[in-house]
């Protein structure tokens, strides 16, 4: 196969990241030429992780619930109430941090099965269900918290989301390379992540000639990987300028991994994608559609609780108006990095690209000064282009 046919019938694929890196130039040249300030530098690419984590967290869920063929609208509401019950366990009531998260995960699990039973089950549509979710944790939430914002959190607590990775090196690597300050173990990993990617790479086009399938063209491929490669050595040279890996961004790479392994290389993985496709021709073939879409639910409940506790360690306290809105942000970012209305298609690395796009374009245009409102016009544009590139792409 050509280079030029295998582009075009993997336009979505590479058509992300390539947006992704336009948008990100874009807003390199314009903020400097408009106020003089350097886009990409190491403060504003952390912040840009730390501002966005919760997004990218939850989208990995939302990405199994849309390719099964439903929608949880409540993942808002859900960060709000479990970033109020952390507050409650851990200011009020003095709970050791290491036993209120997994007691949060528990509380966010408990809550995805209780919405995942009706639709699975009771074949509700997930539509009804999320949004009475919606507003009953909503409303859960105010209940909790009185009405009040509770906080602020221990330190150990609000590490999990402005803890950064401590240096393993000290300050040896410093003084090898001469610079004031650099941070010898994000380098590290970043670099070790790099050739990880392109080994990766290298295995999967050795099986696929195995197997007798078409690999990707050798110089795509080779394209494709020193984009990817150079960014993340870019990304990881800054941080480590700066004040290092954040705990989230760790926390964010091994949920990618995990997710990205579970969609690709998993036959519970696989069956997901077989239920949003045609649920009638995988229930026929014995799939357990009901406990895949029950598990599904699970899964973005704990997901939603994990975005709850960082949101809450970020702002260190827990407010009645957390989570607000998110439920759209993260469903935009699902639907932009590839993910099918109609359900049964999508990729995790896709949805983690389409989470980095509005990401990006929410700090440079707050950069810029551009108000809300604008703010939301542009989003929703650009999520509708997205939808509407999708539902081309399957006519053409």
């Amino acid at each position: 196969m050509s280079e030029k046919s295998y582009l075009g019938s993997h336009l979505r694929e590479y058509g992300m990241i390539m947006a992704l890196v336009a948008i990100v130039f874009f807003f390199t040249v314009i903020v400097r030429a408009s106020i003089d300030v350097d886009f990409l530098s190491a403060q504003n690419i952390t912040n840009l992780f730390l501002q966005n984590s919760y997004v990218i967290i939850m989208a990995l869920g939302m990405l199994l619930v849309i390719v099964a063929g439903h929608i949880d609208l409540s993942v808002g509401s859900v960060v709000g109430f479990t970033g109020a019950v952390a507050a409650v366990l851990t200011v009020n009531q003095g709970w050791p941090v290491w036993a209120v998260i997994p007691a949060c995960l528990v509380v966010g699990g408990l809550i995805g099965a209780a919405q995942g039973y009706w639709v699975a089950y009771w074949k509700i549509p997930s539509f009804i269900v999320t949004l009475a979710g919606m507003l009953v944790f909503r409303g859960s939430t105010l209940w909790l918290l009185n009405g009040q914002n509770i906080g602020p959190f221990p330190r150990s607590f609000q590490s999990l989301s402005t803890g950064f990775i401590p240096d393993i090196f000290g300050d040896a690597d410093q003084a090898l390379f001469g610079m004031e300050r650099l941070n010898g173990t994000a380098l590290l990993i970043v670099v070790v992540a790099a050739c990880i990617v392109v080994f990766l790479g290298l295995r999967k086009r050795a099986q696929d000639a195995s197997f007798g399938l078409t690999p990707e063209p050798a110089p795509v491929f080779w394209i494709r990987n020193a984009i990817v490669c150079g960014a993340l050595i870019f990304v990881g040279y800054k941080l480590a300028i700066f004040r290092g890996l954040p705990n989230v961004v760790m926390v964010l790479a091994v949920l990618t991994v995990i997710y990205a392994f579970f969609t690709e290389q998993t036959t519970s993985g696989r069956r997901i994608y077989a239920l949003g496709g045609n649920e009638k021709a995988a229930k026929l073939s014995g799939i357990k559609t009901e406990r895949l879409v029950f598990f599904c639910f699970v899964n973005m409940g704990v997901l939603a609780a994990l975005a709850g506790m960082i949101v809450a360690a970020r702002l260190n306290s827990s407010t009645p108006k957390a989570g607000g809105g998110f439920e759209l942000d993260v469903i935009a970012a699902v639907f932009i990095g590839g993910a099918s209305m109609t359900g049964g298609s999508g990729k995790i690395i896709g949805v983690v690209v389409g989470a980095l796009i509005m990401g990006v374009m929410n700090n440079g245009m707050s950069i810029l000064g551009i108000g809300i409102d604008y703010q939301q016009v542009i989003k929703g544009l650009v999520l509708l282009a997205a939808v509407i590139f999708d539902v081309y792409n399957k006519n053409k």
